[in-house]
């Protein structure tokens, strides 16, 4: 087919969503469809064989966008709808894969152009706006009519975790629905020269963080469970990788405040290339996400890398992980420091667990499984169309 992927986002940057966009339409392309990418104009351009790539106009002021709501990304959005009518006026696109918000642009263009849609579903839009400013809590049954109008009107849906599915089908049964999770990023990458333990004089146990610094990520949350479990052991090390030089700052100042800058360290961004150099050298990975209904996409690479993951008992996270994978916790900083003692104390339960998680991504989460999804819901979905 000849598939207009509608991306509201920047492009291409080594975070979250721009990744999970260059799977898909690395994905697409392979699979022989036709695909033009419209996103952003902010981020790097990068070659993908088979994938035209689109920005919309680009003006001064409109960079540095971060991840969730803001006025920038609505100002953006605009003129993304902007150049995507451009492009289905020119184009002859037998269908517009929208991820995220670009669903109602989609909706609208099908209203239009009378061209069908697929929803890629990657968060409840109206929960991450609660989430984000709580005071709008009243607004939030009002906020979820236009998600269910973008779920019945298409032509399929595809959740990227199980809550998301489960929404899906209490909202359009008959919809064309398939869950596609995320994967792990690891490549095989060996030739770093960067070794934490070294540069920052680590002894003991290692754990990290890979993300980026928003609130939602949870980091307030393990830096006090660091702070109880420093109290009971003395050689734990956290480590941070990743987040905007804003958050590093404000981050940097709050460990003196808490006089954990001895024990905690800010490294900021690394190639996503690379993360399974670094994730090689923790001993622990953590994920303490305190809000969402979505996946973190991080977890599949946590799990690949064969290291325990310690996560919040919320679920975000146990609609993927089990006992079994990883260990889970409550969402406050002493069941946070427990987490923690329990796998920096047990070598044995750390090796268990990361054999586990390990063999559950090659089951479930691997690249051939994302393709044969993929291309089993196309496939179906180009029956239906008639295409």
């Amino acid at each position: 087919m000849n598939i207009l992927l509608l991306a509201p986002q920047p492009f291409y940057q080594d975070r979250g969503t721009p990744i999970a966009v260059k799977l898909l339409a690395q994905a697409l392309a392979r699979q022989g469809h036709i695909v033009h990418l419209l996103v952003f104009s902010e981020g790097e351009d990068i070659s993908l064989p088979g994938v035209t790539l689109h920005r919309h106009i680009r003006l001064p002021g409109l960079s540095g966008i971060k991840p969730g709501l803001s006025p920038k990304k609505i100002l953006c959005d605009f003129f993304l709808f902007l150049k995507a009518v451009n492009l289905v006026r020119r184009y002859d696109f037998d269908l517009i894969h929208a991820v995220e918000e670009a669903v109602f642009m989609a909706l609208v263009l099908q209203k239009v152009f009378k061209t069908p849609y697929v929803y890629d579903m990657d968060s409840c839009m109206s929960a991450q706006i609660v989430d984000r400013f709580p005071a709008l809590g009243f607004a939030r049954r009002a906020m979820e009519w236009p998600e269910k109008a973008a779920i019945t009107r298409s032509s399929g849906v595809l959740p990227v975790c199980k809550s998301l599915e489960d929404m899906v089908r209490n909202h359009a049964p008959e919809t064309l629905t398939t869950r596609l999770e995320d994967i792990t990023l690891l490549e095989k990458n060996d030739d770093g020269i960067e070794d934490l333990r070294r540069e920052l004089a680590i002894e003991g146990v290692l754990l990290m963080y890979v993300g980026n610094l928003e609130k939602y990520q949870g980091v307030d949350l393990i830096l006090a469970g660091m702070q109880e479990a420093l109290k009971q052991r003395e050689d734990l090390t956290l480590v941070l990788i990743g987040g905007s030089e804003d958050d590093l700052a404000l981050y940097r100042a709050r460990i003196k405040e808490l006089d954990l800058d001895a024990k905690v360290f800010f490294c900021g961004p690394r190639p996503v290339t690379m993360l399974g150099f670094y994730l090689g050298q923790a001993d622990i990975l953590v994920s303490p996400r305190i809000q969402g209904n979505n996946t973190p996409m991080k977890i599949y690479s946590y799990l690949d890398s064969g290291k325990p993951v310690l996560a919040t008992d919320l679920p975000t996270h146990t609609q993927v992980l089990d006992e079994r994978i990883s260990c889970l916790v409550q969402p406050v900083p002493a069941a946070m420091a427990r987490g923690i003692l329990l796998l920096a104390g047990d070598e044995t339960l750390r090796q268990k667990i990361g054999i586990q998680a390990r063999q559950r991504v090659a089951d479930e989460y691997s690249l051939p499984a994302f393709e044969r999804k993929l291309k089993s819901f196309y496939q179906t979905l180009q029956a239906r169309l008639g295409i």
